[in-house]
């Protein structure tokens, strides 16, 4: 019968190094692209419902992640239903708010693991919420951290960042500019947007050798990096190509500047499984650009899933719904 996960089971099981190997893992099989078409938004009046498909290139589950929004109400709502491949049942129904935040960042630390130089990373963030925080985290997990430096324009907020990730036993440290974040960093976290959609990351600030994780620009009207960051990184690496190319502010901006990108900007999946190389010189300026894909959802949802039955953990139904043979057998 299909188990139901609250979120607060998905916190209770979910692991940083699992979602890393296994997103590793998935992201190096070959998948072809309908089984990850791009995220369609239906729309009304101060509502949308976003959803995000795709089918595991494992041949495991398949499934999707629905999130519904009352602008006016300021609500949200997040559900994962996975569903076996083979028998098209009904296996696990998730509580998707938590998985949407592991995912991203157990994503940007595998890729930070597979594009930055080798050693202890010294990490830059700018931002202090959620997103900066399970960055940091996700990190430490897969590589030794020297240094964690933030910056948010609220000294309350940084005191609260470094409060609440002193369990890492890292060195912490806040700053209060976000350029100052990046002095002696090789690793740099954009993990938060200007209220005015202006770049809180300027190219000017790049130095040889740094790796750059960009999260925050995922749709047309939002900016985090400027023209010139986008101009100076050798390697633009992208969990969603085409959506990375034509649907962020970046890379909109970037080409309104005449800035060209099309011959360094390449698939994650392309670099993780191998087709394509990462960082080939220790002075390479590398780029990650997120926006979030349906793989993702799907791998922690699935890592979740397993490890919950596994433990006992959740809420087994009592019903589900019967697949429908339909045509020959």
């Amino acid at each position: 019968m299909p188990l139901f996960l609250t979120d607060a089971d998905v916190q209770s099981v979910f692991d940083w190094r699992a979602a890393a190997d296994a997103l590793r893992a998935a992201y190096a099989m070959p998948a072809q692209p309908e089984m990850f078409p791009p995220r369609i938004m239906a729309r009304g009046p101060g509502l949308w419902l976003r959803t995000l498909s795709g089918i595991a290139p494992d041949g495991g589950l398949l499934g999707a992640k629905l999130i519904t929004a009352n602008i006016h109400q300021g609500i949200a709502s997040y559900l994962i239903p996975l569903l076996d491949q083979g028998t098209a049942e009904l296996v696990a129904l998730l509580d998707g708010n938590s998985i949407t935040g592991f995912r991203t960042a157990a994503t940007s630390a595998m890729a930070a693991d597979a594009l930055a130089p080798a050693g202890p990373l010294r990490v830059a963030v700018i931002g202090s919420g959620f997103e900066a925080k399970n960055h940091v985290r996700a990190l430490a997990a897969l590589r030794p951290l020297s240094q964690v430096t933030v910056f948010s324009p609220s000294p309350d907020s940084r005191a609260r960042f470094t409060a609440e990730l002193a369990d890492l036993g890292v060195p912490l440290r806040d700053v209060d500019s976000a350029r100052a974040t990046l002095d002696g960093a090789n690793v740099v976290i954009c993990a938060a947007r200007s209220r005015d959609e202006s770049p809180t990351l300027l190219g000017d600030w790049l130095l040889p050798g740094m790796t750059v994780i960009s999260i925050g620009s995922t749709l047309p009207e939002q900016r985090e990096l400027d023209p010139e960051a986008i101009r100076r990184a050798d390697l633009i690496v992208a969990d969603m190509v085409d959506e990375v190319a034509h649907d962020t502010g970046d890379m909109i901006a970037a080409v309104q500047a005449g800035v060209g990108w099309g011959d360094k900007l390449v698939a994650l999946a392309d670099v993780v499984g191998g087709r394509h190389p990462a960082r080939t010189s220790p002075d390479q300026i590398l780029l990650y650009k997120s926006v979030g894909a349906a793989i993702q959802d799907l791998t922690v949802a699935a890592l979740c899933a397993g490890r919950a039955r596994q433990s006992g953990i959740g809420t087994v139904l009592p019903v589900s719904i019967a697949p429908v043979r339909k045509g020959k057998k």
